[in-house]
């Protein structure tokens, strides 16, 4: 900073003739400040030169103590890499010394802990006996090819069958228990064989309109909701024309609390637990647990699965022939068809999210469920020459696929209001796995191919 200058002394009026004086005086006085001053500024700029050169040694012994302190840090750095190397390498030797030992990894059956309470409808683990009871919906959802997919919330449904509804078209009978979708559907016409395949679940049948023989059986004692705009509603039309009436989890709820329908009397299809389904996959059925670094003594040819690929045609319409391949990381199957096309559906958001297409509010995501059965049917066209006529009391061969295996066997079913068994060809009831269950109905035409 520079140095300010030294006040000057205020001069005193003199008169004219005294001016000699004064000047020698003065000049003098002046003289003696000015000297002043000089020696002031030089005591100054020592004093200055002084904290410079103070501030180097300093910043000189910072500079020191920093690059000692950075100095030990990379030297301690150094040492904790080499360390660590040699631990991660220590314990891959111990690994490889004790048999490090492949557990196939546990897939969950549910969400839920298993609290001892199980779904009737998929065997699933519920949190509570009052959702044993929970209110179910039985929703004819169609599957076109003009507009009606990807379906709505399909991925809540329990249970699905799958039939042919006319001219090699195929549809679902959707069973859903206490869904939270916000959308819902299309929802299509009723079939008899689908109402009968419904009545053991006690279900709100849900539908708009049907055959001649299924709306006069509906109308007998059915819990019953056919097009109705208070718990339905028409999605912009478009692509989809006249697959385009939805419905949503609020309204379904709306309308059994509105009529008074309660709860639901599932008779549900025989189950195991999400812990014996556990045990029953076919990466637990291997003698012996593979051991990476040994040689297996036991076999191991259980440990492919016994259906990888499966095939169920209905017919000679490859859009409507279905294809499920196994995926052991999840323990389902992917769905898709004989086109090579993924079937895709809109998995919705929970809640009431008013009266929306799916499109704008959902999701796309693959069906995957956890079990296919396969039941072979008589079946034949209806009076009509154009409906299918299929029977369903009675028995028939049956192929059940789950856990990555394949149980070949029948079905068999006493009367309408009784459940569907599935039986091994030991005569055996199968206790299905729990999980979503797709039950394809496919015609003695038809096959099945594994």
């Amino acid at each position: 900073m520079k140095d300010k200058e030294p006040k000057k002394a205020k001069l005193p009026l003199k008169k004219a003739n005294d001016f000699d004086e004064w000047v020698v005086e003065n000049s003098n006085k002046k003289s003696t400040l000015e000297d002043e001053a000089e020696d002031k500024k030089d005591e100054d700029r020592k004093t200055e030169a002084k904290k410079v050169t103070d501030n180097k040694v300093e910043a000189t012994h910072k500079n020191s103590k920093i690059k000692k302190s950075s100095l030990a840090f990379l030297i301690f750095g150094i040492l904790f890499l080499i360390g660590g190397a040699g631990a991660l390498a220590a314990s891959f030797l111990i690994h490889k010394e004790s048999g490090f030992v492949a557990v196939f990894p546990e897939i969950p059956s549910s969400k839920t802990a298993d609290t001892g309470i199980y779904s009737r409808l998929t065997g699933l683990a519920l949190a509570s006996e009052a959702e044993v009871t929970a209110p179910t919906y039985c929703i004819q959802t169609p599957n076109g090819m003009d507009g009606a997919r990807p379906q709505a919330g399909l991925n809540e449904a329990g249970v699905v069958f799958e039939a042919i509804a006319e001219a090699g078209i195929t549809r679902f009978a959707a069973i859903y228990q206490n869904p939270a979708s916000a959308v819902i559907g299309p929802i299509r016409s009723l079939r008899l064989y689908y109402l009968q395949w419904d009545t053991p679940f006690d279900c709100t049948i849900v539908h708009a309109g049907g055959a001649p023989d299924a709306l006069q059986a509906v109308s007998r004692g059915y819990k019953d909701l056919t097009e109705n705009y208070s718990y339905m509603y028409r999605g912009t039309r478009g692509e989809r024309r006249w697959n385009n009436l939805f419905t949503t989890s609020s309204y379904l709820s709306k309308m059994n609390s509105d009529r008074g329908y309660g709860g639901s009397d599932i008779k549900g299809f025989t189950r195991m637990t999400p812990a014996e389904s556990l045990v029953s996959r076919v990466d637990a059925l291997a003698e012996e647990k593979l051991v990476i670094y040994q040689p297996s003594s036991g076999k191991t040819s259980s440990l492919n699965p016994k259906a990888i690929n499966i095939a169920i045609n209905f017919g000679g319409i490859a859009s409507f022939n279905v294809r499920y391949n196994y995926n052991a990381d999840n323990n389902n199957y992917l769905r898709s068809y004989a086109t090579g096309y993924s079937h895709d559906i809109y998995a919705c958001p929970a809640g009431d999210l008013g009266e929306k297409n799916p499109e704008s509010e959902c999701q796309l995501t693959q069906l995957a469920p956890s079990v296919i059965v396969a039941m072979i049917v008589p079946e034949k066209k209806a009076s009509d020459n154009y409906h299918e006529d299929i029977t369903t009391v009675g028995s028939g061969e049956a192929y059940v696929f789950q856990n990555g295996i394949a149980i070949k066997g029948t079905w068999k079913k006493d009367s309408v209001a009784d459940q569907i068994r599935f039986y091994d060809e030991s005569g055996v009831e199968i206790a299905l796995a729990p999980g979503q269950t797709f039950v394809e109905a496919v015609p003695t035409y038809g096959s099945i191919e594994y």
